[in-house]
């Protein structure tokens, strides 16, 4: 909020009107205008009352939760909850689609808690977009409207929101991209919940209990289709194998009819039962990641037997004086999972060079570190004379550098310690590196297009990343503690998300989501209060070309301080 702000400078006071906000546990200075000395004050009001220039003017920003409203206008989530969830008999103020319509815009703009969303709404043209009452926004309103909210009438949302959304789009999909991610809580380890578990956090926050997502995307636009939430204990195969049902059918119900769709995942989600699945569902296909341990003949074939792939990638690198860096690879078939499946080992050489420099340093440190061990263990330091308790250290040590322990083997005998490089099982990983393994059953793909339907899987990482922003969507840290309410904020999360992809899909992705939003809170109405007037004027600032573009992409410009529809 503007405070007025005194300086007195040479025994004269002068006054400014500013406003602070807080970055990083520091106060910073937003903004400040010189108004003068009390005097000087004085005579511009008593001016104004004379011409009628206005007695106070305030700025709100407004362009931020004007493209939310923008979405709302075309999407109609408010709509959507509230024929699923409806009005409870005595029910007053907004209602439970308007409580999820304020929650995700804030996600979507500048993420606050339930706590401190009445006061983000005070400084927001709120009451010149959606007007509501913005005491009606505190988080005891959310906790009573949020306990209506069943899991299913969430799922019923999810499918009415998706399928509003892809009603829209000029093409359906044929290729879907698959993935899972966690959020981790801080919710307590007594307090019950079945998604909130302790298991491996993506986030390396194993100490803290979980919850997991899994988010299906389409390939050519990023656009999620369908989103799930699951304990975050539970391995990434078997959620596979519980959503695998579900999600076919929403992947042939959003596809053509009659075509058939490929479904993109990694390694993490392969299992018998799966592929199996997968096979017994007509129409449907997949592309996987495969482990190049598991299928060493397949990673070891000589490079001459593989070619330079005709890839976007590859003539930017050529064009780069870069060719030696060019994607590679080599197709053959095997039998997996039952069936013959085609196989395509690709490798990448700039990887290669990468992850063998890495080898060689973390060797040469784990060689560092027994030659100061022998040196210890022959002089029989204290706690250096057990052979069991180095050899415990060494393994602990190679767990730290992510390098296998095989790498290297100590011997011990009549008061000597030493060890000794496993050249093969060295040049065994040197073999594996830089290359990559996908099996797919679209068999009369091409290569290349097996390979770029993989990498794609990017798209979905990525959209994992932009919901853990610290700036927008900001799913972490989930800050609620029964499980209803952990899924009512990941469908405001979801929702957010979307909607940033979707303005970034508007703009023909020249901004990011993140971009745009900046970008856009820093359009501002002003408000001006004008002698014997009780209500204030309202104009809106002239956008930046940046702005304009957004605004002209939802359908609307900036004229004469009004915002008007194209």
């Amino acid at each position: 909020m503007a405070h007025l702000y005194k300086k007195i400078i040479k025994g004269r006071t002068y006054w400014y009107l500013r406003e602070t906000h807080r970055v990083d546990g520091k106060v910073k200075l937003k903004w400040q205008k010189y108004l003068g000395t009390a005097d000087s004050i004085l005579a511009k009001l008593e001016k104004a009352e004379q011409t009628g220039q206005p007695l106070r003017m305030q700025t709100r920003s407004f362009g931020g939760l004007f493209v939310a409203h923008a979405l709302e206008q075309e999407l109609d989530t408010i709509g959507l909850v509230d024929r699923i969830v409806g009005r409870g008999k005595r029910e007053t103020g907004p209602s439970v689609g308007e409580y999820f319509f304020y929650a995700w815009a804030n996600r979507m703009i500048a993420p606050k808690s339930k706590h401190a969303l009445e006061d983000w709404y005070k400084n927001v043209a709120v009451e010149h977009i959606r007007p509501v009452d913005a005491k009606q926004l505190t988080s005891a309103r959310y906790w009573e409207k949020w306990d209506r909210v069943s899991a299913e009438h969430l799922e019923a949302v999810q499918d009415g929101f998706f399928q509003r959304l892809w009603k829209e789009r000029p093409s359906p999909p044929r290729a879907f991209l698959f993935d899972t991610t966690n959020y981790y809580t801080f919710m307590a380890t007594k307090t019950p919940s079945q998604l909130s578990r302790r298991g491996h956090s993506k986030d390396s926050k194993h100490h803290l209990r979980q919850v997991g997502l899994g988010l299906l995307v389409d390939r050519e636009t990023s656009l999620p289709l369908y989103y799930t939430s699951y304990p975050g204990n539970m391995h990434d195969s078997k959620l596979f194998h519980e959503v695998l049902d579900d999600m076919a059918r929403k992947m042939t119900g959003f596809a053509e009819p009659g075509k058939d769709v490929t479904v993109v995942f990694d390694k993490g989600m392969n299992a018998e039962d799966n592929l199996a699945a997968i096979d017994a569902c007509a129409g449907l296909h997949f592309i996987t990641t495969y482990s190049p341990y598991f299928m060493e003949y397949m990673a070891g074939v000589p490079l001459e037997r593989f070619e330079v792939l005709d890839i976007p990638k590859n003539h930017g690198l050529m064009d780069k004086g870069r060719g030696r860096d060019r994607l590679l690879a080599y197709r053959s078939g095997a039998e997996l999972w039952g069936q013959v499946r085609t196989v395509v080992a690709t490798f990448n050489p700039a990887t290669y060079r990468k992850k063998m420099r890495d080898l060689d340093r973390r060797l040469e440190s784990i060689r560092t570190e027994l030659l100061d061990w022998r040196r210890k263990f022959r002089g029989q330091e204290r706690h250096w004379t057990s052979p069991k308790a180095i050899t415990t250290r060494y393994k602990k040590l190679c767990e730290s550098l992510h390098v296998s322990s095989k790498y290297f083997h100590l011997d011990f005998g009549e008061g000597k310690m030493g060890f000794r490089k496993d050249q093969g099982e060295i040049n065994r990983a040197r073999k594996l590196m830089g290359k990559t393994i996908m099996v797919t059953d679209n068999h009369d793909w091409d290569t290349e297009q097996i390979v770029l339907a993989s990498q794609d899987r990017y798209k979905v990482e990525h959209q994992f990343r932009a919901s853990k922003s610290s700036s927008h969507v900001r799913v972490n840290p989930v800050f609620h503690w029964t499980d209803s309410k952990i899924r009512c904020h990941l469908l405001t999360c979801l929702l957010a998300l979307t909607c940033l992809r979707l303005l970034e899909i508007k703009v023909k992705g020249k901004y990011s989501g993140g971009t745009i939003m900046e970008e856009m809170q820093n359009l501002n109405c002003v408000l001006t209060w004008n002698k014997g007037e009780k209500s204030p004027k309202v104009r809106i600032e002239d956008p930046n070309p940046i702005q304009e573009e957004v605004l002209k992409a939802l359908g609307y410009a900036i004229k004469d301080g009004w915002v008007l529809q194209i």
